[in-house]
């Protein structure tokens, strides 16, 4: 019996043991030497527990009712202690609802017109529609001539790693200047080129099968589909890009049905120098990644006799975070990012809308919300202090926690990049070793293990973590 609670001990700590190993080799390859260390020294604490019950147990220690009892108690908190921690602790049936959920009071259509992007890079100074657009938003006239006088959204860019920023810049200027080429009408949405007669016979669940096998072909990192919301789409068209300014204000009205949405993931090792120029390179890749993916799928979908539009960083019918939460990509993080399991916030997100009856797929539930109200990391951690530390709260009828985007965005022209301290720091951001998967499979179950690890990640990564070297060829100095 004895013999048989040692080995039964044994297999739980050794369990544990190689779990921290596999951390600690981990954190090697991540460059966290804090974490490394720390976690050396479990395994040592670890090896050297096992190594004194392996000498109490041939002095005949554990034959002792004192022993016995200790043993006992020993198995008893690892036991309850993996129970507790790796039980299901419920849904969050708010998750599950997806868009739905979050809407509390009467949501309006965002208007294009209204958003940063479209306020900065589309509207011309002394046009009909600069005219147009201020007189019934003056409040936003001060504050964008400003912008426009310090050089726009990202003032001048790469500013916080002068002098030695210009390769990563000519990274990202090489990688925007992609998009522009997918924007056309005739690119984004391709004419359907077969009859209805002559359209394959596919079934919903075989048509997602192979968009969705498609996208991921391409390169995309996560793939969902869904029934558009009218709720996510823009109101009016405010940002143009080709002189079709006849479009500008426009109703945009989507007459599909269906959104193929995906996310094309943003390397973790250059995100991790975020605020400086890697990362902003990185940015403009996925935007560059993900237009080319977009334009393909489209074309894909017209091929087989559909009609399909490619929404990308030239052509947006939709705002992208309730799409993908509706196509069950993810969950709504603290910074306004869509948090993934897979990929975690280390994303950029796109879509094609279609006529394409498929099967979709649900809104899910990975704990993304209750990390978040404890967690508050990127809020702490904001060079702008843009991000909120408090509760949610309703914001155009939707709750959720609202980011301060002017501040936000005063601090993109002040760096000259796109930030991203959010998106490295959040503990859903680290790359996806054995430990890091073990260790989400659990936050995703248990509202304890997020709590825990939520702490764990201050602990071992630091509550203000610094931001890492680049790869050889990013690197600013």
């Amino acid at each position: 019996m004895v013999l048989f609670l040692l080995v039964l001990q044994a297999v739980f700590v050794s369990a544990i043991v190689l779990f921290t190993i596999a951390f600690f080799i981990a954190s090697l390859y991540e460059k966290e030497p804090k974490a490394a260390w720390m976690a050396g020294a479990v395994v040592v604490l670890l090896t050297g527990l096992e190594l004194l019950i392996c000498w109490l147990y041939g002095l005949g220690f554990f034959f002792h009712p004192a022993g016995l009892i200790l043993l006992l108690a020993g198995l008893a908190v690892i036991g309850y202690g993996i129970y507790f921690f790796g039980r299901h602790t419920g849904p969050n049936a708010t998750a599950l609802k997806g868009v739905e959920g979050l809407i509390v009071g009467k949501a309006r259509r965002f208007d294009e017109r209204e958003q940063v992007f479209a306020r900065e890079r589309s509207i011309r100074p002394d046009s009909e529609q600069y005219e147009a657009f201020y007189r019934s938003h003056p409040e936003l006239a001060q504050l964008d001539s400003e912008r426009r006088r310090a050089g726009g959204l990202l003032g001048t860019p790469g500013a916080i790693d002068r002098p030695g920023e210009r390769p990563n810049i000519a990274a990202m200027e090489a990688a925007f200047s992609i998009p522009p080429h997918f924007g056309k009408q005739k690119n984004h949405s391709p004419a359907v080129r077969l009859s209805e007669q002559d359209r394959p016979a596919l079934s919903p669940e075989d048509a997602a099968r192979r968009v969705k096998g498609f996208a991921r072909q391409l390169g995309a990192g996560a793939v969902g589909i869904t029934r558009i919301n009218p709720v996510w789409v823009y109101s009016h068209r405010g940002e143009i890009f080709y002189d079709n300014w006849e479009q500008w204000g426009q109703e945009i009205t989507v007459e599909y049905a269906y959104a193929v949405v995906f996310a094309v993931e943003m390397d973790w090792k250059m995100v991790s120098t975020a605020p400086h120029t890697p990362s902003v390179a990185e940015s403009a890749l996925s935007y560059s990644k993900g237009s080319w993916i977009s334009t393909q799928l489209a074309a894909y979908i017209a091929n087989l006799g559909y009609a399909a539009t490619a929404n990308h960083s030239r052509h947006y019918d939709l705002l992208m975070t309730p799409a993908a939460i509706d196509a069950g990509l993810g969950e709504l993080g603290r910074f306004g990012y869509l948090i993934t399991r897979e990929l975690g916030p280390r994303v950029r997100i796109f879509a094609v809308t279609t006529d394409l009856p498929m099967e979709c797929d649900q809104p899910v539930d990975i704990g993304v919300e209750d990390f978040c109200r404890f967690c508050k990391k990127c809020a702490r951690c904001c060079p702008s202090v843009s991000i909120p530390d408090g509760a949610q709260q309703e914001v155009n009828g939707s709750l959720r926690w609202k980011l301060n985007a002017e501040s936000c965005f005063g601090y993109w022209a002040r760096a000259g990049t796109d930030c991203n301290v959010c998106m490295r720091v959040c503990p859903w951001s680290h790359p996806r070793t054995l430990p890091h998967r073990i260790v989400i499979s659990l936050v995703v179950r248990n509202k304890w293990a997020r709590r825990l690890f939520s702490l764990m990640d201050d602990l071992f990564y630091g509550k203000k973590p610094k931001p890492k070297a680049p790869p050889a060829w990013a690197r600013f100095s």
